[in-house]
């Protein structure tokens, strides 16, 4: 029987293994999940609208098909679904092909708002499940506090500025954007990608061979080499989150898995650029530093297998708002070049604050950056 307490400590991964072995139904998973989300998410409010009947009847066909000895590598796997992108998005598409079973709409921030590090419902903001007080980051918010709150293993988001970096990081888990372009964006700009947001890197790594399957990618013969910037130079980075975040890449690095520089990564400030491209009204001013960061990242990456910095600057802000603070100060100047990025729980500051770990690759080196968090988790743990 699969207990509720059960359910919370499997990965999707495991989720699958066990559905197509037989040793769980997708009806008795999507069940479970439908029943713990009841009880957790009238606290929460991480979902937005629950689709019980449709996972239900998606879950009829998934043991139909393991009936029949059909293997589906995400087999029962209940998933949240970004409610800005709902289920007939590209992403949501290949995912449910997979096996998974989409739970329901997770939450967004409003429409026209100045900020978008939180989540709304009708019932009320999204909480954090780390601390009630906090929010849960976003835009991805929902997905990110279902996902923390062991309501689903799996969620959807996008990420046009962090919007699946920064909630992953304020929820203590994992979120990962791909190379933009390698799924369809979101935006006319490109800044836009899909992505997900996991417990672990492994059920990331089986997001994007569902979803975007590549060639596999084989462990390097010697240790990667990390360049470690706190600021990107320019970014007003909070000191207690850069410790946290540069002891835990030591941590990491005490594996023998990498090897950390601290190099400073001088990049101009993206805003401008952000902002322009958004707006679909460049100029040579914003060309020349997109321009300049360009080939800046460039030097970086001919030298360096990753970028790490803390993935946001500040730690998460009260339901409030961030005021002053530019939460995507370290998150969009990847948006703009397109790299490959991913943050991991990187532990608290000294006020038990949760801080990540943001990790980014060359483009196209999705796989290295999956298989390397996958590593640098499997030796810490």
């Amino acid at each position: 029987m699969l207990t509720d307490r059960l359910y919370t400590t499997l990965s999707a991964t495991d989720i699958a293994d066990l559905v197509n072995r037989g040793k769980v139904t997708a009806r008795e998973v999507v069940d479970t999940a439908l029943v713990l989300s009841a009880d957790r998410d009238g606290a929460l409010r991480a979902f937005t609208t629950i689709w019980a009947d449709s996972a239900r009847a998606l879950a009829a066909q998934v043991d139909a098909a393991v009936a029949r000895g059909i293997h589906l590598p995400l087999a029962g796997v209940p998933i949240g679904v970004k409610a800005s992108e709902g289920t007939n998005s590209f992403q949501n598409q290949r995912l449910v092909a997979a096996g998974c079973l989409p739970l329901g709409a997770t939450s967004t921030p409003r429409v026209g708002t100045s900020w978008q590090t939180y989540g709304s419902t009708d019932r009320g903001p999204t909480l954090n499940p780390l601390n009630p007080a906090w929010s849960p980051g976003g835009s991805s918010a929902g997905s990110a506090a279902a996902v923390a709150a062991g309501m689903v293993p799996l969620a959807t988001g996008s990420d046009g500025a962090g919007s699946v970096r920064i909630p992953a990081a304020w929820c203590g888990i994992v979120g990962f954007k791909p190379t933009n372009g390698r799924l369809p964006s979101g935006d006319r700009a490109g800044l836009n990608t899909p992505g997900v947001l996991t417990r672990t890197p492994l059920d990331a790594t089986a997001y994007l061979r569902v979803v975007a399957p590549a060639s596999a990618t084989h462990p390097p013969a010697k240790a990667l080499m990390v360049a470690w910037t706190p600021t990107l130079g320019y970014a007003a980075t909070d000191p207690d989150v850069a410790d946290t975040a540069q002891r835990a890449l030591h941590r990491f690095a005490e594996s023998g898995l990498c090897c950390v520089v601290d190099h400073p990564v001088e990049l101009r400030d993206p805003a401008q650029a952000w902002t322009a491209l958004r707006a679909g009204s460049t100029d040579r001013d914003t060309d020349t530093l997109i321009a300049a960061n360009k080939q800046r990242l460039q030097v970086v990456f001919d030298q360096f297998d990753f970028i790490a910095t803390p993935t946001t600057p500040h730690p998460p802000h009260g339901h409030d708002g961030p005021g002053a603070h530019m939460n995507v100060a370290l998150t969009w100047a990847f948006n703009i070049s397109g790299h490959p990025a991913l943050t991991l729980p990187a532990g608290t500051t000294s006020d038990g604050e949760p801080v990540g770990l943001q990790l980014v690759a060359r483009h196209h080196a999705d796989t290295l950056l999956l298989d390397t968090a996958e590593r640098i988790c499997r030796q810490g743990s």
